[in-house]
């Protein structure tokens, strides 16, 4: 099969999800063209995901899809955006068809979960990687950044941390799509806090979604601020399964960590009060300073 099957293939995969009435023109030309609504800003990503590195070579190509999908748009949710439309470049060492069938399917499913629409792509050969780029708006004025915490803020989280990390020490990503556990649907099906990150608007004063490892990316909100945060691990929300040390340096949770001056409104999913902004620098664990141990790619 050659590369404008594979595509042909992909194209009747993906199925409604490749139109929409903010797509002016999809796939099957040079470039999409996409409808931004007035006064708003484009907000855009990108991440690459290499084979044996972001995800197991020998996964379900679904699951695979999946993740691919919701993890490149959770930068979206981090930043208060709705999000739009992705593009996806897929390199492939050989043209599987079953394959790449498989990993449309998984897309398919992301997509239609977080309400977003694929709106071009290519493929090519060379070692198994997908880059996914994602595009979303945001008002300008309400836009969600890193930078923006004051002393004084409260520190939150979304949802529960670790579960990712410890389906990847306890070996569960060997698993059919059918046959995930609670564990092995944290890393393979994470949710992308769309909905949760545009409900923050006008309310959090600084936000991120915690891909890292939460040390590591409380790190970089601190730098960001020019602040210092204070937590303590004992109101840390702790996946069932998960350790401490996964929920505080394991990565993978793709949840929102924000700070805002007074409580959020109401989400729709668990939201935890894990600290304190303070003045100064750095990150304060059990009022300890710390050296995060998270996800680093060199």
């Amino acid at each position: 099969m050659n590369e404008f099957e594979l595509i042909d293939l992909v194209l009747s995969t993906l199925g409604e999800t490749v139109t929409g009435d903010a797509i002016v023109l999809g796939p099957g030309d040079d470039a999409a063209a996409v409808q931004v609504p007035s006064g708003n800003l484009l907000v855009s990503s990108i991440d690459s995901l290499l084979s044996g590195v972001h995800f197991p070579a020998d996964a379900a190509p679904e699951l695979i899809g999946y993740r691919a999908l919701m993890v490149s748009l959770s930068d979206l949710a981090a930043m208060g955006a709705t999000a739009s439309h992705v593009l996806v470049s897929l390199t492939l060492d050989a043209a599987d068809p079953e394959w790449v069938r498989g990993l449309a399917l998984g897309m398919r499913e992301a997509a239609l979960s977080a309400g977003v629409k694929i709106a071009g792509g290519n493929i090519s050969r060379g070692s198994v990687a997908i880059h996914v780029s994602v595009h979303g708006y945001a008002p300008q004025a309400t836009l969600l950044r890193r930078a923006g915490a004051s002393a004084g803020d409260t520190v939150y989280v979304t949802g529960m941390l670790g579960g990712a990390a410890a389906a990847l020490a306890a070996g569960r990503l060997d698993v059919a799509p059918a046959q995930l556990d609670p564990l092995s649907e944290r890393y393979f099906k994470p949710t992308a806090r769309l909905a949760e990150g545009v409900a923050l608007r006008g309310h959090a004063s600084s936000a991120m979604d915690v891909s890292d490892g939460l040390l590591q990316d409380l790190g970089h909100l601190s730098s960001a601020s020019q602040v210092m945060i204070s937590i303590d691990s004992a109101l840390i929300p702790v996946f069932p399964g998960a350790s401490i040390d996964q929920a505080l340096n394991g990565g993978d949770d793709y949840e929102l960590l924000f700070t805002a001056a007074a409580p959020p409104p109401e989400l729709g999913v668990r939201v935890t009060r894990i600290g304190e902004v303070r003045a100064g620098s750095g990150v304060l664990l059990d009022k300890a300073p710390v050296t995060a141990s998270g996800y680093l790619h060199f």
